[in-house]
């Protein structure tokens, strides 16, 4: 079938992560600090697979490779974000001056424009995408090595980290409209509808035998009388049911309708967790 090991799962996690980073920076609305945060959320996601790959099981080269070039790639664009932060982000700051001429045309009260040092380059969502590709050549190593038809591996290990990357990002972003409340719906709609999409092939990969459907046909014994097998259905189910809750949630106008929508997806990561890792228990 396919083993099971911690070390890959948390390259998975830290290279969707980033990857799904970028399409959020990318936009240029989403201000500094949200990058900070996943980065350096990632980046020891990333130290957390490299130490458990060589110190805790049994090394994999390319893989370990692969992490540490994580840990230092994530490492150069915080680096780079929080050199060029006097800069600011263009998105950002475009948005706040429309909404000050608003306010001002409508009641006189003129707003001071956000500092900005213009001679300073901003950080280029560029660097966000150097990361994740090192990090897909680590994992496609450790789905080789983890046995099982090699497309099926490498398919479920490249699928898995995006679809767990995705939901991971939508969450967080979520809680960053507390910091920065003016921000529209935009990417965390993006996030929500690449969770949505990315989670049928999820689903098709673990069924494909050997997979979910030997466990919920009997062919293979969970050891709980099928009750694991349900309990993945369950996950499965119901996080779509979460992910197409929360874009019906951001339809609504009002503010607390972002909030409601974060409160959803963190159940929507615990069941999306659910539905992946409960499959590779029972399937290593």
């Amino acid at each position: 079938m396919i083993d099971f090991d911690a070390a890959s799962l948390l390259l998975q996690w830290a290279t969707g992560g980033l990857l799904f980073l970028w399409v959020t920076t990318r936009r240029r609305e989403v201000g500094l600090g949200y990058g900070w945060l996943m980065r350096g959320t990632y980046l020891l996601m990333a130290a957390g697979a490299c130490y458990v790959g060589t110190q805790v099981i049994r090394p994999l080269l390319v893989r370990d490779l692969a992490s540490a070039g994580v840990v230092v790639a994530s490492g150069v664009a915080l680096t780079v974000s929080v050199v060029r932060r006097q800069a600011g982000v263009s998105g950002q700051q475009a948005l706040a001056e429309k909404r000050s001429e608003r306010v001002a045309a409508m009641t006189g009260i003129d707003r001071a424009p956000t500092e900005r040092d213009e001679t300073r380059a901003e950080f280029p969502p560029w660097l966000d995408l150097i990361a994740p590709p090192i990090g897909v050549i680590g994992l496609i190593a450790a789905a080789l090595h983890a046995g099982g038809p090699a497309w099926l591996a490498v398919a479920r290990f490249l699928v898995g980290a995006a679809f767990l990357g995705a939901v991971t990002d939508a969450m967080l972003l979520g809680h960053w409209y507390l910091v920065q409340p003016g921000l529209a719906r935009g990417p965390l709609l993006e996030l929500v509808k690449w969770t949505g999409w990315l989670w049928a092939p999820e689903l098709v990969l673990l069924l494909i035998p050997v997979g979910m459907w030997s466990v919920i046909n009997g062919t293979i014994d969970d050891g709980y009388n099928g009750l694991l097998g349900w309990f993945w259905i369950a996950c499965a189910v119901t996080t779509v049911g979460l992910v197409v809750v929360t874009r019906l949630a951001l339809k609504e106008r009002y503010y607390s309708a972002v909030m409601a929508a974060t409160g959803l997806l963190y159940l929507a990561i615990l069941t999306a967790f659910g539905m992946d890792l409960v499959a590779r228990a029972l399937l290593s």
